[in-house]
């Protein structure tokens, strides 16, 4: 397990969002989650494990049963206005992106390194997976509501599209809540 180091990156929760199971991507807006090991009873990407996709096929036949690191969708509302402005729409709704919560205040969020932790007072923690990359899903959910925009989005997203991640220690996570940045302490691999 890494040294994780806490830095002087705090991010308010601005957005939570829940995907039912067995529907699109699209979210709907919550006041609170209340998230367990197998990340948001009832969601989408809910638990432990799960059947691996096309993004894991290098490793594994296409079904094969994995630990589910992408129980949530983190993404950071400075990169999702970066998109927007990308895309020529005044504004993106989260909902449409899959996002399950949404931060403000850390910069270049996309890219904040794997097995970071994002911790809130209480304790409930998620551990980063790694970068989430832009695929066509969000943008026929925004196709439905803003037509001639959706194709926008893969390009426009690209290197802004937030993280997958799962939760290390269960807790409630609430509209206006803080989050602390942990991140590994060890230098880049350099072979």
């Amino acid at each position: 397990m890494p040294v994780l180091r806490k830095t002087d990156y705090e991010a308010e929760v601005v957005w939570l969002g829940h995907v039912p199971a067995g529907t699109s991507i699209r979210a709907k807006a919550v006041d609170w989650l209340d998230l367990g090991f197998s990340g948001d009873l009832g969601a989408r990407h809910e638990g432990e494990n799960r059947a691996s996709c096309v993004r894991m096929a290098n490793l594994y036949p296409k079904g094969t049963e994995i630990r589910n690191v992408r129980q949530l969708s983190v993404l950071s509302l400075e990169e999702i206005e970066a998109t927007a402005k990308e895309m020529g729409v005044q504004r993106l709704d989260p909902s449409f992106l899959g996002a399950t919560l949404v931060l403000r205040g850390i910069p270049d969020f996309t890219h904040v390194p794997p097995s970071s932790r994002l911790q809130v007072a209480g304790g409930l923690t998620i551990v980063v997976d790694m970068e989430n990359r832009p695929c066509v899903l969000p943008g026929r959910e925004i196709e439905a509501d803003l037509p001639g925009h959706g194709a926008a989005f893969k390009a426009a997203a690209q290197g802004r599209r937030g993280i997958t991640a799962w939760v290390e220690r269960p807790g409630e996570l609430r509209l206006g809540d803080t989050m602390s940045l942990f991140v590994p302490d060890q230098r880049n691999w350099a072979p």
